[in-house]
Order: structure tokens, then C-alpha cells, then sequence
């Protein structure tokens, strides 16, 4: 039986693990944090996440979009949140098609369990990966003051923004690797159901408070209550940093967000407890060492959390993975480790550029008249003509295609679009049959 070690027990490693125990892998796991079902991964720090087509493909290639399916909840636009409280709903898809925002830790467990469920199939915690010999495929790993040496035919690492697995390629001649902390940090605030259970807010949306320079996000959990998440620079008029105590928070809530201090009972006690955290883009190539060895997910690419697809890229690196092991074979080793890198390197940068970009549409544009103008143009001409206008949002959420071909025909509309509005009276005319065939014009020339 073909061995494989798994470093890393999140999302990626459970997933990538469940997966190969399914194609006759006997897999050991080795996580360097304790079980999740025992202590609950970054308390106070999570950021729910989303679960968009990329991933539904994922866990249909794994057999488990049922069992994932039960603990989503589906959000079909964006509710948007001014400073005076009045709200405005923007849908992400004319087809009425949905996100659906999953609780990190909840998913977590899930995919641990179902991992664990296959004899073939082993999870270690509490493992530190020190080293790893590429040729002899054999890692070194630290568990509790003992050294724990393991060898493999296949390792797959899977261990986050600090990746261990990583660190040791780069100590390799000709790897490359970049690290980059955006300006901006995060706090999390919970939000409650109602004393009777029920919703405060709309569960069917993902809730934003757009402030320009920063803002705050909610998204729903099956209990019905919202982990809400507050980014924002460290430093300057609204920096992270000078907001220390739970007093602090409120008047910055007071100011800023004041709609939603009636929904966070003990939004003080919050604020003074959750840490602030910070955001790191981490870009390498490539994407393996040798013949045994491959990065998967933060490992390989971490990017910030504004699009949403950091898990949906983790789990399409997965995927992406098996399949070609699916048409090489094991036995074709080194030619999966090549194409994996060839294919996965300019999808995972573009993943990096595509949440920056979204960053400044959420914090910045979804509350600015010109970007609303935009997005009503966009679903007209969409509604009429599905075939020649696909918006970058449906290409990255609700399909497959590679996040750097959606890129690049984002790119093409911006180009387009801001062509269009800067048209005479576009205000008046947005809606004219004139303005709709300019946009058809344009589609046919521009590049």
C-alpha cells in the first residue's frame, strides 16, 4: 500500500488526507496543534468563511457535499449597511445563486471525523514538523520533547501562513518565496441570536458596514447568530491600535457602526478579549520539491480574506492534485508534481491579487453611487445577453474557471465599463437600449 504523510490537520490537510485514504493511500496526519474537537483553533480570531462553487466541486470530487451542506448557511447578495443604519440589498447573481458561510472551526471538525472514519487514515496532534529529507521522502517531527521520524512515498504540506514544510524548501537553491503584511488588521465581534433564537439580521445575506477606509462584515452560523469580523489599518485616524480597551470599541462602534451596537449585547467585553490580528500574503514558486514533496493551500499561497476563496482555492489545490493523480498515476510521481506547479503557480498569485482587489470593492465601492451605477449596467446587459457577459464575480464564486483567466476578463470589463460611464448623461441613460449596445460594441473591440 502507497504511503502518504499529511503535515497540517485544517482544512486543506483534512481534506487532501480524507482523499487519498479514498484512492488507497494509507495516510498519517501530523498536526501541530492540539485536536480541535479538545481546544477550538484561533478563539476569538476566526473569520467564518464561505463555501463558493470551487469548493461544492471539491467535496463532490470527495463524496461529502451532503455532510458539508448541513452546517451552511446560504447568502444570495450583499446587504449593505450606511453610517445613518439604512440598508440596501445588492444580490450576487442574477440566477439567484447563493455563497454559503461555514464556520471554520465547525467545518474543521467535521472533515477530521470524516477523515478518521477510514482505518487507513491516522490524525497526530500536537506534532512540530522540524525537517524533511526530499530524496528519502522522511520527515522529522518533535512530539512533546521526542524526536518521531516517518517515511512516505507522497508528503503533502498542508500547514498554513507559518508553513514548517515550507521553510525547509526554502532553504533549497532556486525556490523562491515572498512575504507581505497588508496595512490592515481584523478583530472578531460575535453577534447573537435573539433571546427567543431567532436572527437579528437577515440570514440570507452577508452583511457589510463600508466605511471607506475600513469596515465591518457579518456572516451568518447555523445557530443563527453572525460572526462579525472588523477590519481596518493598525495605524492613522482609525487605526486598530489605539482602540485597546472595551471602551475604546464602543465609541469607535458609536461613531462608525452604530446600528449594530444594539446586536452585540457585551460588544465591550468583546473587543477587550479578542486579539487583533494581523494579514499576510504569501506567495512561493513552485508549488513542490522533488518528487514526493507538494504545498497545498496557505502553504502555498495565503492571501487575505476579502474574496472569500482562500478555503475554495486551499481545496481546488486538493482537488487539482488528485486529479492529475488520477490521470498519471503514482507511478507518474514527478510528472504530477510539474503540472501541479505549472497549473496551480499563476491560479494561486492570482487568487492573492484578486482578494486585494475585492478588499477595496468592500471596504471602499459597494457604497459609492458610480460603483452601484456600474453593477446595475453589468446585470442588464448580463440579463440580456448571458452569453457574452459574465461579471468577475460569478466567474470566480459560482465557477471553475482559473482564477487567472477570471482575472484577466475582469480586467476586460473594467476597461469596458469604464468606458460606458464616462459617456454623456450615463446617469439619465444607464437604462437605453444606446448604452446597452455600446457595452455589446465595446465587448467586440476591446482586449
Amino acid at each position: 500500500m502507497k504511503k502518504a504523510i499529511v503535515v497540517g490537520a485544517g482544512l486543506a490537510g483534512s481534506y487532501m488526507a480524507y482523499t487519498l485514504g479514498q484512492k488507497g493511500y494509507a495516510v498519517q496526519v501530523f498536526e501541530k496543534r492540539p485536536d480541535p474537537r479538545k481546544s477550538v483553533y484561533g478563539s476569538g480570531r476566526s473569520i467564518n468563511l464561505v463555501v463558493s462553487d470551487r469548493g461544492w466541486t471539491a467535496f463532490k470530487y470527495a463524496g461529502i457535499e451532503a455532510e458539508i451542506r448541513k452546517i451552511t448557511v446560504p447568502a444570495y447578495g450583499r446587504q449593505i449597511h450606511d453610517l445613518e443604519g439604512n440598508q440596501s440589498y445588492f444580490p450576487y447573481s442574477i440566477e439567484g445563486k447563493a455563497i454559503h458561510s461555514i464556520s471554520r472551526s465547525e467545518l474543521n471538525q467535521t472533515l477530521v471525523e470524516l477523515a478518521e472514519k477510514n482505518p487507513a487514515i491516522s490524525v497526530q496532534f500536537e506534532h512540530f514538523c522540524t525537517d524533511i529529507d526530499f530524496e528519502l521522502g522522511e520527515v522529522t517531527f518533535d512530539y512533546k520533547g521526542e524526536t518521531v521520524k516517518e517515511r512516505a512515498d507522497l508528503i503533502i504540506g498542508a500547514d498554513g501562513t507559518g508553513s514548517a514544510v515550507r521553510g525547509v524548501m526554502m532553504k533549497q537553491p532556486r525556490f523562491n518565496f515572498t512575504q507581505e503584511y497588508i496595512d490592515s488588521g481584523y478583530k472578531e465581534v460575535h453577534i447573537p441570536a435573539a433571546a427567543d433564537g431567532s436572527p437579528q439580521l437577515n440570514l440570507d445575506a452577508l452583511h457589510i458596514w463600508p466605511r471607506r477606509e475600513f469596515m465591518l462584515m457579518g456572516l451568518a452560523n447555523t445557530d443563527n447568530g453572525f460572526t462579525g469580523t472588523v477590519f481596518a489599518p493598525f495605524t492613522g485616524a482609525y487605526g486598530l491600535d489605539q482602540l485597546k480597551t472595551g471602551k475604546d470599541g464602543l465609541r469607535y462602534f458609536e461613531k462608525y457602526f452604530k446600528n449594530a451596537i444594539p446586536l452585540i449585547p457585551n460588544l465591550e467585553e468583546q473587543w477587550e478579549n479578542n486579539p487583533t490580528s494581523a494579514l499576510a500574503i504569501i506567495r512561493c514558486k513552485p508549488y513542490h520539491w522533488g518528487t514526493k514533496t507538494a504545498l497545498i493551500g496557505d502553504a502555498a499561497h495565503a492571501t487575505v480574506p476579502f474574496y472569500g476563496e482562500g478555503m475554495n482555492g486551499s481545496l481546488e489545490d486538493a482537488r487539482v492534485f488528485c486529479e492529475l493523480l488520477d490521470e498519471w498515476g503514482h507511478e507518474n510521481l514527478p510528472t504530477v508534481m510539474e503540472r501541479y506547479t505549472e497549473l496551480r503557480v499563476p491560479a494561486g498569485n492570482a487568487l492573492v491579487d484578486l482578494s486585494l482587489r475585492n478588499f477595496i470593492e468592500m471596504r471602499d465601492l459597494v457604497a459609492d453611487p458610480e460603483f452601484q451605477l456600474r453593477k446595475r449596467i453589468e446585470q442588464k446587459v448580463q440579463k440580456n445577453h448571458p452569453d457574452k457577459w459574465t461579471p468577475l464575480y460569478t466567474l470566480v464564486k459560482f465557477t471553475n474557471i482559473p482564477y487567472h483567466d477570471a482575472m484577466a476578463e475582469g480586467e476586460r470589463h473594467d476597461r469596458i465599463m469604464a468606458k460606458v460611464l464616462a459617456t454623456e448623461n450615463i446617469e439619465e441613460r444607464w437604462d437605453s437600449d444606446e448604452v446597452e449596445q455600446l457595452v455589446l460594441d465595446l465587448l467586440e473591440t476591446t482586449v
